[in-house]
């Protein structure tokens, strides 16, 4: 069996966010027709008692403390460089030296990258050698320009800089790989524009959803008080964009809907939350969760499931969770990018206050209704059936590192799925 260096910026383990999500079931994938060498960070001390589930799946591992003061203080040194301080922040030699270790012996002949700052440990002349594909999954420059038009100066400077130095070290990784890929075509298209030199290698596969675990009826518990109507929001709740969207809805939508339904419930649910996020719990009606064991119920349970996002690259896994149990989603263009669904059949699509407060109100109202929401929320799930099955959507990166394809059965739910510690999901 053919050998293969996985390098990632974190565990891909728990698959409890969006970009772990994306990573774990590519090792799952990738041990099936690799003996895969994995190194990566371990940014979360809770994580390190899952080292060992994904050990099992690989031929060697190299786990690195990612020691968040010394990661920051590298990240403020690319200030006083041209270099961009997402790649100064994962900078680590004990973990350039296992990589240089490993890829003396020859054996390993090809190389796989999870997210931009984490190919530098196979940019050198010694990795020249292998045939490399980088898994960029969103495009990290973008997304920091958009925090710098969201941001007071000086931070809008800080990201900018960001924005325009990692997109340098994305063109130039870009070219030197064999394959650049993207979790969405949206994101690969903007690549595309943002690196034309590597555009005929930007390719993108899509992130897939298991569908056994994420089912209508996969859950009998409701977590919600008795004959309440809940809207909910899923995700990391110390992540910007999560933070700005929920502050954004209980400030210009919740106050309408309030009125007009008082008795309806707001929850925030996910691990984490920041301060920020604390504070909306005076709010009437509004409750945070923290961390929760499953989020499934959150789900089954609520009205309306809610992604107000106005920062977002990527795609939005809570979306697919949400749309895989059959529930109507109301989201903005950003949560969007990168999904493939009809708004008014699959869902439904606001791009201002007043959409979602207007579209929100009427599927509060037609609740009560027999079958009012079923037939969208039925689409919805079909939807994901067809198009977000990690088995058939992993094929795409299979080829990129030269696999032969082989048949997949369209529609087949939980594929990959072993083990589903799922508690929130995002994308980073």
């Amino acid at each position: 069996m053919r050998e293969l260096l996985f390098i990632t910026h974190r565990l891909p383990y728990p698959p409890n966010k969006g970009d772990k999500i994306r990573s774990w079931h590519m090792l799952q994938y990738l041990s099936r027709h690799f003996r895969v060498h994995l190194g990566c960070f371990i940014d979360d001390e809770a994580d390190w008692q899952y080292t060992r589930q994904v050990a099992a799946l690989c031929a060697s591992t190299r786990f690195v403390d990612l020691r968040l003061t010394a990661a920051r203080w590298r990240a403020v040194q690319a200030l006083l460089s041209r270099q961009a301080m997402s790649v100064q922040y994962y900078r680590d030699a004990s973990l350039l030296a296992w990589v240089d270790g490993l890829l003396a012996s020859g054996k390993v002949r090809h190389a796989l990258a999870f997210s931009g700052p984490m190919a530098q440990y196979i940019d050198g002349s010694g990795a020249r050698h292998l045939h490399r594909v980088i898994d960029f999954v969103d495009v990290d420059s973008d997304k920091w320009r958009q925090y710098g038009d969201s941001k007071p100066w000086p931070l809008s400077q800080l990201y900018r800089r960001e924005s325009q130095q990692l997109l340098q070290y994305e063109r130039h990784i870009a070219q030197q790989f064999a394959a650049a890929s993207f979790v969405s075509e949206a994101e690969a298209a903007l690549f595309r524009l943002c690196a034309p030199m590597a555009r005929r290698k930007t390719r993108h596969f899509n992130n897939g959803v298991d569908s056994v675990y994420f089912a209508p009826g996969a859950c009998a518990a409701d977590p919600y008080p008795p004959g309440t109507q809940v809207l909910v929001f899923t995700g990391a709740m110390d992540y910007w964009p999560n933070i700005d969207a929920v502050q954004w809805f209980v400030r210009h939508v919740w106050p309408a809907l309030r009125r007009q339904f008082p008795q309806l419930l707001f929850y925030i649910v996910g691990s984490r939350p920041a301060p920020r996020v604390q504070a909306l719990a005076k709010v009437a009606g509004v409750t945070i969760t923290g961390a929760v064991d499953d989020i499934r119920p959150y789900l089954a349970g609520a009205t309306l499931a809610v992604a107000p996002l106005r920062i977002a690259r990527g795609v939005q896994n809570k979306v697919l969770e949400a749309m895989a149990m059959g529930k109507i989603v109301l989201a903005s263009p950003q949560a969007l990018e990168g999904i493939a669904a009809q708004p008014g059949l699959e869902l439904l699509l606001a791009r201002d206050e007043a959409e979602f407060i207007h579209h929100a109100a009427r599927v509060l109202r037609a609740a009560a209704q027999p079958g009012a929401s079923v037939d969208m929320g039925a689409c919805a799930r079909q939807m994901i059936l067809q198009d977000y099955q990690w088995e058939s959507n992993l094929q795409a990166l299979g080829a990129m590192l030269d696999l032969k394809p082989h048949p997949v059965q369209q529609g087949t739910p939980g594929a990959t799925a072993s083990l589903r510690p799922v508690q929130e999901s995002e994308a980073p």
